[in-house]
């Protein structure tokens, strides 16, 4: 992978035609850092968030050899990689024939559930393995999360106590787990979860061996500015204090966004202007996908290649390279005013799903990557972080 020193020596250098994917390993490693150093209990990266080699590379390198996968083909990424990781399949709803895989393939003792229809697939898919590691999945509330996952995922409290009993009859070992959503914006969603637990723990009268509290881990964004990590690692413990077991199960995390978002980066080219709209060449059929739908607004910058910039500051709405109407961001993406055709921006935190969620709509894909070493545009981490990774 051809490395730079940062995203305007790029731009310099080789005058993009097409969107242009940029990684920041150092954030990378900063993150997992903070994550490793802070949060008490096992990490486990979501690969769905960003499967790149180079990315999962990174992340084994700093330590973390634990995976949350939900397929076999992100079983077989991980495994090509790192033969001796640990992938757990956390997606609570299975085919039979992935789940007959990872076990007899793959080795996959670890698999998450939230209906008693997915413990016999898994039961019967696995021959009536006695060495299964098995997380019930509980519904919580997303009611503090930019992306609701509560409505697909999670046995409501009425179900789960008889599933949890019935589950550990099957279990070599057994947890309980649940998800806050994505980008979860304040640290009481974690309280309210591990309270959930809690009651569960109380009323079966069972110690699960693990407590897996998910991910939903937040990142920064413009318009999305949380709570520092520090505050929900806080809230995280006191939590699992304040249930007063006599032994507390391991700890188990499945953060994604909040360990890559701020390492990647997408450099678009400014194909036309109509007023404040500006027409790029990615768009939310490539890596953008996020700022359409959910609307997040991505951190935007003009790179500038020298010329004069006006101090003047406009909000433009994107729109992307298909013919497709809804391939449009509302944003707001606040840029200099004297912004034309030909122009380069760096739209940042899409280290998290930008890749993922490209497709080849209208014959617009690019898969043109580069390393760069200058920081992102935005920080959960600061100095603090990236001074501790260099120490480490």
């Amino acid at each position: 992978m051809q490395k730079f020193k940062n995203v305007d020596e790029l731009v310099s250098q080789l005058r993009p035609i097409e969107p242009v994917y940029c990684i920041r390993k150092n954030s990378i490693q900063a993150a997992a850092k903070a994550f490793q150093n802070k949060f008490p209990g096992k990490i486990l990266y979501a690969v769905k968030t960003n499967p790149h080699p180079e990315v999962l590379k990174t992340i084994l390198q700093t330590g973390i050899n634990n995976f949350d996968v939900a397929s076999i083909k992100e079983i077989k990424d991980i495994k090509k990689i790192s033969p001796k990781a640990k992938c757990s399949f956390m997606h609570t709803v299975k085919s039979r024939e992935s789940i007959k895989e990872a076990y007899f393939k793959y080795n996959i003792k670890t698999f998450s559930l939230d209906t008693k229809d997915e413990l016999i697939k898994i039961i019967e898919s696995t021959n009536h393995a006695k060495d299964l590691e098995l997380f019930v999945r509980i519904s919580v509330s997303n009611e503090h999360a930019e992306i609701d996952l509560s409505k697909k995922f999670g046995a409501l409290n009425s179900e789960a106590l008889g599933l949890f009993r019935l589950t550990k009859q099957y279990a070599k070992k057994i947890g309980l787990s649940f998800h806050v959503g994505s980008q979860c914006m304040h640290p009481i969603s974690y309280t309210k979860g591990i309270g959930e637990i809690g009651y569960i723990i109380k009323k079966t009268k069972i110690l699960p061996d693990y407590i897996n509290i998910g991910g939903g881990f937040p990142t920064i964004y413009p318009d999305l500015v949380p709570q520092s990590l520090d505050s929900y690692f806080e809230e995280i413990k006191k939590s699992l204090e304040n249930l007063k077991l006599e032994k507390l199960p391991e700890i188990v995390c499945e953060p994604g966004r909040a360990i890559v978002a701020e390492s990647g980066s997408t450099i678009v080219r400014v194909n036309l202007r109509k007023k404040q709209k500006l027409y790029i060449n990615d768009g939310t059929y490539g890596t953008l996908f996020d700022a359409g739908v959910p609307n997040i607004v991505y951190p935007s910058r003009l790179i500038t290649n020298g010329r004069i910039i006006s101090k003047k500051l406009t909000s433009f709405d994107f729109y992307g390279p298909t013919c497709d109407s809804m391939d449009y961001m509302k944003g707001p993406f606040i840029l200099p005013n004297n912004i034309k055709e030909n122009d380069y921006i760096e739209l940042g935190q899409l280290g998290a799903y930008g890749l993922t969620f490209r497709t080849q709509f209208n014959g617009f894909y690019s898969d043109k990557i580069f390393e760069v070493e200058d920081k992102p545009i935005m920080s959960m981490y600061g100095k603090e972080a990236y001074k501790a990774f260099l120490v480490a």
